[in-house]
C-alpha cells in the first residue's frame, strides 16, 4: 500500500489525478476510507470499479484482497495509462485489469460493483445495474447526501429491481466513519 500511496503522491499528481493537497490526507480521506469496502466484499468475488480513475478504490481493495479477481473500468484514456501502469508496477497483475470502457459499453456481469465520486445515484444506477450478476451488489461511497439521493433514485432502484440501503463502517478510528450505499437485487 506504501508503493501505490507514492505512485499517487508523485505521478497521480503529476498528472492531475490528484489535487497539490491531496497527498497530505491521503491515508485519511482515500486510503483507509476505500479500505472500509473490504469487509463488504465475499471472497474471490469478481469485482467491478467503475469510474477507477486513480485507483479509488478499485486497487486499494486489489492490494488488500488478493482473493478477488478486479476490473478497473475507466473510460479516458490518460486515466486508464496511469491505472495499467500502476497494476504493472504494483505487481498485481494477476488479480487486477484494466479496461478502457464506459460502464455503459460494458457488456459483463460481476459480483460486486464499487464506485466513488462518479455521479449522483439514480444516474449511476442506470449506468452501473446491468454490471450486476444475479445475487450481486453495488457499493458507492457516498457522503452525507447518501439520503436524500437516495429519495431521488427510489424509483430508478424499484424499476432496476435493486434494493438499497446506507450502510456506515469504519475501518479505523482515526478516521470519520464511511458512508456506503449497498443495492443489492431484489428478484
Amino acid at each position: 500500500m506504501n508503493r501505490y500511496v507514492d505512485i499517487l503522491t508523485s505521478r497521480g499528481v503529476d498528472w492531475g489525478l490528484l489535487g497539490p493537497r491531496e497527498p497530505a490526507r491521503l491515508w485519511s480521506r482515500h486510503i483507509l476510507n476505500c479500505s472500509a469496502l473490504t469487509q463488504l466484499i465475499p471472497q474471490g468475488s469478481s469485482v467491478i470499479d467503475v469510474g477507477s480513475g486513480a485507483g479509488l478504490p478499485g486497487l486499494v481493495v486489489g492490494v488488500l484482497r488478493p482473493d478477488l479477481r478486479i476490473t478497473l473500468l475507466e473510460p479516458l484514456l490518460r486515466r486508464s495509462n496511469f491505472l495499467v501502469s500502476a497494476v504493472e508496477e504494483l505487481g498485481l497483475g494477476e488479480s487486477v485489469r484494466v479496461v478502457r470502457e464506459r460502464a455503459e459499453d460494458h457488456g459483463f456481469c460481476y459480483d460486486v460493483v464499487t464506485a466513488r465520486a462518479v455521479a449522483r445515484l439514480t444516474t449511476l444506477v442506470e449506468w452501473v445495474e446491468p454490471l450486476i450478476a444475479g445475487g450481486g451488489q453495488l457499493l458507492a461511497l457516498k457522503g452525507r447526501s447518501v439520503h436524500d439521493e437516495l429519495i431521488e433514485a427510489r424509483r430508478v432502484l424499484d424499476l432496476r429491481g435493486l434494493e438499497a440501503e446506507p450502510l456506515t463502517i469504519r475501518e479505523s478510528s482515526l478516521i470519520e466513519p464511511v458512508t456506503v450505499l449497498r443495492a443489492r437485487r431484489v428478484c
